[in-house]
């Protein structure tokens, strides 16, 4: 069976971040049909159009690093019920300039960890509306939603309750089954609008 190379974002830039652990055990319980590479977004400026006509190396590395994968997974905590600001701003990148979108067709998969019992439901909801007009196509089934709890997760990755790596190792079998399915559906195509509409360019 092929193997995929799967890019991820952490959306919390601390040291500390729990989402960053969650990364860290989900690549331990994903299928071998898997190869995972973060794509860092701490280097990134803040995206404007300004910089479409020459882009800054942090952002051509960024884009490079969505078209070489073959999928993208995001695992991102929640900030005042929506995407973090560090995430929203490296999708803005990846999208840009208009016309050469490295996000589309991509299969993505969301998930997030938070302290709070809703773990990250509205996040999720949000940035399923922002990939949704990425043409980016997104594992709508299973739902993960994490409550984290040190106890639970190890630093290394290691996850000390077998229910919740159960469901964890699920949810990663079917993100790999999902990305074999929409790989295997995508038609050749270009990337975003054919031809740059001018207007937008400017927005």
């Amino acid at each position: 069976m092929a193997t995929h190379k799967i890019g991820y974002f952490v959306g919390s830039l601390a040291s500390g971040s729990i989402n960053r652990t969650l990364a860290t055990a989900l690549i331990k319980l994903a299928p071998d049909t898997l190869e995972f590479n973060e794509i860092p977004i701490r280097d990134l400026p803040l995206y404007s159009y300004d910089y479409d006509a020459d882009f800054p190396p942090a952002g051509r590395a960024l884009k490079e690093a969505i078209e070489a994968s073959d999928g993208i997974l995001f695992v991102s905590p929640e900030y005042n019920r929506s995407i973090p600001g560090a995430l929203k701003n490296a999708i803005d990148w990846g999208s840009r300039p208009w016309g050469t979108n490295s996000f589309a067709r991509k299969p993505t998969g969301i998930i997030g960890a938070s302290p709070g019992g809703i773990g990250t439901a509205v996040m999720q909801s949000s940035m399923r509306s922002v990939l949704s007009f990425l043409d980016a196509p997104q594992l709508n089934a299973p739902e993960v939603y994490i409550q984290f709890k040190p106890e639970v997760f190890g630093g290394d990755g290691e996850i000390k309750d077998e229910s919740t790596a159960k469901f964890l190792r699920h949810y990663m079998d079917e993100y790999g089954a999902f990305v074999e399915r929409v790989l295997a559906a995508n038609a050749p195509g270009h990337i975003g609008d054919l031809e740059p509409d001018p207007d937008k360019l400017s927005r």
